[in-house]
């Protein structure tokens, strides 16, 4: 064999996801393919272990995410056997529903994508919320009607991205699906970020209706093949990313609550803001990995923005002590620097900033065999 012939190994090995970059190619159809690579053998061992380590790691995400949620389920459930329903009314079930429609957008961007571990991570996050909502119709506290309403829309949800992840449905019904979840996803973020700011603006459902519409001309011209390639691209992602900055802005409008009312930081609790940050750095590993830019914009914006800013505001403010900040702030930065490197020796990079580069730069991806 010549010194510059490339090395072949099975595509199996990477089960059903396999990357893809200027240096390489796939051959064949289906899972019969095969992987041609310029790698040594020590380097694409490297770039195995770290592919099913950073999966691995994506999956027990779940963990701190499900642990967040757990208090205010076990809450509500003490106080509706007691009787107590109006304890629930302090539960603010819009933001609940915010929540869900995230979740619900991100389950249905990962099942395309064939992440098992996000794809879970996004399906508990459903699951749990719609338990709150149950909880909150109970009491009185909701509307049941949009419960019902929310609930049917969580079956569809789950019956369409399980039709999707074993190939049972067609292109033309998924991209309806995704459709839906895009408009219905802009109206709620558009007045999320619209009564942030109430009532130095006026409360009105206008914003979001113009949002959606807007949104809902866009699909149409690109139905019509009337939108440029650009545009279209950006369109593809739509409902990912607008799912991604409904949780985005939700620990934004915390922060902006924490700096107009300092007092209330002692009545946020350190443990579910621990959790948050540890849950969204335990997707940055798969983020970066996969090259996914929409996905590492959302867990890095978490763990940052949501965990360590926030801990931060209550670190100033003398909510939380300083052994506790600067333990976390120690350790968060260790944990983005042995991504770095790890990332790094995966891809047989020269320079720990270099994933970060190729992930802004869009140099690798990954495809799918479905």
């Amino acid at each position: 064999m010549e010194a510059d012939a490339p090395i072949l190994h099975p595509k199996e090995k990477y089960e059903s996801i396999f990357f893809v970059n200027e240096e390489a190619q796939v051959v064949g159809d289906g899972y019969d393919g095969y992987f041609h690579s310029g790698y040594e053998e020590k380097e694409r061992e490297l770039y195995l272990q770290w592919d099913l380590m950073t999966a691995r790691v994506a999956e027990f995400a779940i963990l701190p995410f499900l642990l967040m949620q757990f208090p205010q389920i076990i809450l509500n459930a003490q106080n509706l056997i007691a009787g107590n329903e109006s304890a629930l009314f302090a539960v603010e079930w819009t933001a609940q529903l915010t929540s869900l429609m995230g979740n619900l957008s991100l389950l249905s961007y990962f099942v395309n994508k064939r992440e098992r571990g996000a794809s879970i991570v996004q399906a508990a996050g459903v699951l749990t919320t719609l338990i709150v909502l149950l909880q909150l119709a109970i009491a009185g506290a909701m509307p049941l009607l949009v419960f019902c309403a929310t609930a049917a829309a969580c079956l569809i949800g789950f019956a369409v991205n399980s039709l999707n992840y074993t190939n049972f449905i067609s292109d033309g019904a998924w991209k309806v699906w995704t459709d839906i979840l895009g408009v219905g996803g802009m109206y709620v973020l558009t007045q999320v970020v619209w009564l942030t700011f109430v009532p130095r603006l006026p409360r009105s459902k206008l914003p979001g209706i113009i949002a959606a519409a807007l949104l809902l001309v866009f699909i149409e011209l690109a139905n019509w093949g009337w939108l440029p390639a650009a545009l279209l691209s950006i369109l593809e992602g739509i409902s990912g990313w607008i799912a991604t900055l409904l949780f985005i802005w939700s620990p934004v409008s915390q922060l902006y609550s924490n700096i107009r009312n300092p007092a209330n930081l002692h009545g946020l609790s350190v443990f579910t803001i621990l959790l948050a940050l540890v849950g969204n750095g335990m997707l940055i590993p798969r983020a970066l990995f996969i090259r996914d830019m929409m996905w590492f914009t959302g867990s890095s914006w978490g763990s940052i923005v949501q965990g360590w800013a926030i801990l931060l505001s209550m670190y100033l403010n003398k909510a939380a002590n300083s052994f506790l900040f600067w333990g976390v702030t120690c350790g968060f930065i260790l944990w983005l620097g042995a991504i770095a490197l790890k990332d790094m020796h995966a891809y047989s990079l020269s320079n720990p900033l270099d994933p970060f580069i190729e992930l802004l730069q869009g140099k690798r991806k990954y495809e799918i065999s479905k």
